[in-house]
């Protein structure tokens, strides 16, 4: 059995699961997940600036133009994933993710990205950041990548736990990590290993 196939049953049972659990009160929709091109960064946008606005989700405290985000897709790094989530109702991005390598000034880490994952506000328990999820790590392990290691802000219970859902462990906290609207963050730093 292929990887993505497991991958796909093990999603499916665990969307049942939560489903039967009644932990959610939206459907689980299904989302066409691909590479972000430099047309989805008006997409990209919507998305990301509410989540920037709320000041708590993440440490971006500078809201995107278009124009930045749209430059930013197109000088990603080629080994790097980038994907978007898309409605295929009305054909609007409803989340992203993305992983880029962690340094470009030594080989030593070629083998590990880090990672964000945004869902929009109105779109969170849809099961949108699970399709995500296993779009990206398909492809990171296609690119060569064996490890993802990241952080999330350590006042972000909800997104930890989507983090630990698919498969991601507690390495350690970065205390005062991050400043955000005049206050310190810790930040808790997670990672998987994609191999």
């Amino acid at each position: 059995m292929r990887q993505c196939d497991l991958s796909e049953r093990v999603f499916n049972d665990r969307v049942m699961a939560v489903r039967e659990a009644g932990k959610t009160t939206m459907p689980v929709v299904t989302v066409h997940v691909r590479e972000a091109t430099p047309d989805d960064a008006e997409g990209i946008v919507k998305v990301l600036n509410p989540i920037i606005e709320a000041g708590t989700y993440t440490v971006l405290d500078t809201l995107m133009t278009v124009d930045t985000q749209r430059s930013y897709v197109l000088n990603a790094s080629p080994r790097g994933v980038f994907h978007v989530a898309i409605d295929p109702a009305d054909g609007s991005v409803v989340g992203f993710q993305n992983a880029q390598p962690i340094a470009a000034y030594t080989h030593a880490f070629d083998h590990v990205c880090d990672m964000g994952t945004y869902v929009a506000l109105a779109r969170w328990r849809q099961g949108i950041a699970s399709q995500l999820f296993r779009a990206s790590f398909e492809a990171l392990v296609t690119k060569g990548f064996e490890k993802i290691h990241t952080f999330v802000r350590a006042d972000n219970p909800v997104s930890l736990q989507t983090y630990q859902h698919h498969g991601f462990q507690i390495v350690g906290v970065a205390v005062r990590h991050a400043r955000v609207l005049g206050r310190y963050v810790d930040e808790t730093i997670i990672e998987k290993f994609l191999l």
